[in-house]
């Protein structure tokens, strides 16, 4: 079993089986590509499995297949996904608006709508202000607390 590196974390990966079933359950035949289990994709993005199932059951990262026993099996772009949804997340986007941003930033640049994408712009840099901020205040308390040391 070959071991990789996803976002600076060790993954073992597998080449994926021949015969995987589909997201709507048909079995479909893949050329070999890596396919990591739920545990797998875990460990590659830092995730809880109950994170990873939720973003499965609202459909933002359904796996790109299942093996004959019904495990989760995901591929490098799912992992992908995931990672990019994590930068997301922080910024204080709902569901809907991730699932949109997803969309924009998946698809063609010369197809995302300039409002769309204008809108989405000025959120992100709010929500990475008010990050920013908290992050500020963070450093405080440290500082704080840091200055009680003996």
């Amino acid at each position: 079993m070959a071991a990789r590196v996803v976002e600076g974390r060790r993954v073992s990966g597998r080449q994926g089986p021949d015969r995987v079933f589909g997201s709507r359950g048909a079995e479909v035949t893949v050329s070999s590509p890596v396919m990591m289990k739920i545990g797998e994709v875990a460990e590659a993005t830092g995730l809880s499995l109950r994170s990873i199932r939720h973003y499965d059951d609202v459909g933002l990262v359904p796996p790109s297949g299942r093996s004959e026993g019904g495990f989760r099996l995901y591929t490098e772009a799912d992992v992908q996904r995931l990672l990019r949804i994590m930068r997301i997340t922080p910024l204080g986007f709902s569901l809907d608006e991730t699932a949109r941003l997803l969309e924009i930033l998946e698809g063609p640049a010369d197809e995302a709508p300039a409002d769309d994408v204008d809108a989405f712009l000025e959120r992100a840099r709010k929500g990475r202000s008010t990050l920013a901020r908290k992050l500020r205040q963070a450093d405080e308390l440290l500082a704080e607390l840091e200055a009680l040391e003996p």
